[in-house]
């Protein structure tokens, strides 16, 4: 866990606080490569982006919005909003949080999988690979 969210969380004063901190570990904890900084004024969660935030103005129930939660890959029935990009998850209080502990730990899985896979395709373009078979197998032709 981040310091500076450390920090952020001991100067916090919300009665959400333990609801934010017990999501918070279940993000980190999904996934080793899940790091967590703060921005906006909130501590955020990233992997080759912005995945979540803490809304830290909420008092009636802890609020996690994901930055693009309309875009990542799955069914999660748990975020709501409309619109082509953010989502929402709220938690009324710690047995919720466990209640959806399985589908945070599931949209963490999918995020790495999605942001790790953008990766890969922009390294490896598949056009350049094609193009150097035929490069290949042209060689070899002419060498027999």
């Amino acid at each position: 866990m981040a310091k500076e969210v450390d920090a952020w969380f001991a100067a916090y004063d919300n009665p959400m606080a333990p609801v934010m901190q017990a999501v918070r570990a279940i993000l980190l904890d999904a996934d080793a490569r899940m790091q967590e900084c703060i921005k906006w004024k909130s501590p955020t969660f990233t992997y080759a982006g912005n995945l979540a935030s803490f809304n830290p103005r909420a008092k009636a129930h802890a609020s996690l919005m994901f930055h693009v939660g309309a875009k990542i890959p799955g069914k999660f029935p748990s975020l709501e909003g409309g619109g082509d990009t953010a989502r929402f998850m709220r938690f009324a209080d710690l047995a919720e949080v466990e209640a959806k502990r399985a589908e945070l730990e599931s949209i963490v899985a999918a995020w790495i999988a999605w942001k790790g896979g953008e990766k890969t395709a922009k390294k490896k373009p598949a056009a350049k690979k094609t193009a150097k078979k035929t490069a290949k197998k042209k060689t070899a032709a002419k060498h027999k």
